[in-house]
C-alpha cells in the first residue's frame, strides 16, 4: 500500500502540470480561435463565428502559410543532406574525435541565439565577412546582397536547426548494429547497396526524428524572419505575433496558431507511423 501511495504522489503532479500547462491553454487557444474580435483593439467577445478561420483564405495570409511551408521544407532538405553525412561519419570517430566532434556541436548553445543571429549579420552584410573573403579572393566583383533575404533566413534556419539534425543521426548510428552491414558485404552488396538496404533503414528513425525537429521548429522560428529577412519574408509565427500585438486581434491569431498546431501535428503523427517497426518492414 505504501509503495502504491508513493507511486500516486510522484504521477498526481505532472497530470495536474501537463493539464494546467499544456492541455488547458491549447483548449483555451482554440476556444478563443471561434470568438469575435472587437474591432476596436481591446479584447473579444464571446460569441461564436467562423469568421477567423475564413479570414485565412484571403490570398495574403495563404501566401504566408505557402511561404512558411516552403521555407520548412527547403530548410528540413539542407539539413538532411548536411546533418545525414555529419552525423553518421561523427559516429564512425575514434572515442576522442567523438568527443572533440560532440563539444564543438553544443558550444553554440552556450550563446543566445539572438547573439549568434547577429554575428550572421556581420558575415552576410554588404561589407561583412563573405563579402570581404570572396572580394579577397577573387571571386565576386560586387558585393552579393545576401542579408534581408530568402538566402538569408534559409542560411539562418539551417545553422539554428542543424545540430538537432547531426545528434539525432549521431545516436540512431552509435547504437547500430555494425555486423548486418559486414554481413550484407559478405553476401555480395555494393558499398552503395547495403548502405540503402541496411544502414539507412536501420537509421531511419534518427533520421525522421531530425526532420521533424527541423521541420516543426521551422514553421514558427519568425525571429529569424525578422532579423535575418528584414521582416520582408513574413512567416505564419511573424503573423500571429502581429496579431497578437499591433494587430490586437486575439481571436485570429488564435485561429492561425490552431492550424499551426494541426499542421505539425500531422508531421509527428506521420512520424509515428512510419517509424512503427511494420511500417519499416513494408518501406523496404
Amino acid at each position: 500500500m505504501k509503495k502504491k501511495n508513493l507511486w500516486w504522489v510522484c504521477i498526481v503532479p505532472l497530470y495536474l502540470f501537463t493539464l494546467l500547462f499544456v492541455l488547458g491553454p491549447m483548449i483555451y487557444m482554440v476556444a478563443v480561435s471561434f470568438a469575435t474580435n472587437n474591432g476596436d483593439g481591446y479584447g473579444f467577445h464571446w460569441i461564436f463565428t467562423l469568421d477567423n478561420y475564413r479570414k485565412m483564405l484571403d490570398p495574403v495570409y495563404l501566401q504566408c502559410f505557402r511561404q512558411s511551408f516552403q521555407l520548412a521544407i527547403s530548410t528540413t532538405l539542407l539539413v538532411v543532406l548536411i546533418g545525414y553525412p555529419y552525423g553518421y561519419f561523427m559516429a564512425k570517430l575514434s572515442a576522442r574525435g567523438k568527443k572533440i566532434m560532440m563539444f564543438l556541436i553544443m558550444v553554440p548553445f552556450w550563446t543566445s541565439s539572438l547573439i549568434r543571429l547577429y554575428g550572421w549579420i556581420i558575415i552576410l552584410q554588404v561589407k561583412g565577412v563573405l563579402n570581404t573573403v570572396l572580394k579577397a579572393l577573387g571571386l565576386i566583383e560586387k558585393p552579393l546582397k545576401i542579408l534581408y533575404s530568402y538566402p538569408a533566413v534559409l542560411i539562418g534556419m539551417v545553422y539554428a536547426l542543424l545540430p538537432f539534425m547531426i545528434l539525432a543521426v549521431y545516436s540512431s548510428v552509435e547504437k547500430m548494429d555494425w555486423g548486418l552491414v559486414e554481413a550484407a558485404r559478405d553476401l555480395g552488396a555494393s558499398p552503395r547497396k547495403a548502405f540503402l538496404t541496411v544502414t539507412l533503414k536501420l537509421t531511419l528513425p534518427g533520421l525522421l526524428s531530425g526532420v521533424i525537429l527541423t521541420f516543426v521548429p521551422s514553421m514558427g522560428l519568425f525571429f529569424i524572419a525578422d532579423i535575418l529577412g528584414g521582416n520582408k519574408i513574413v512567416l505564419v509565427g511573424s503573423l500571429i505575433q502581429d496579431q497578437l500585438t499591433r494587430g490586437s486581434n486575439w481571436p485570429f491569431a488564435a485561429a492561425l496558431a490552431v492550424i499551426l498546431t494541426i499542421m505539425t501535428s500531422l508531421m509527428i503523427f506521420l512520424y509515428r507511423k512510419i517509424t512503427h517497426v511494420k511500417d519499416l518492414e513494408g518501406i523496404f
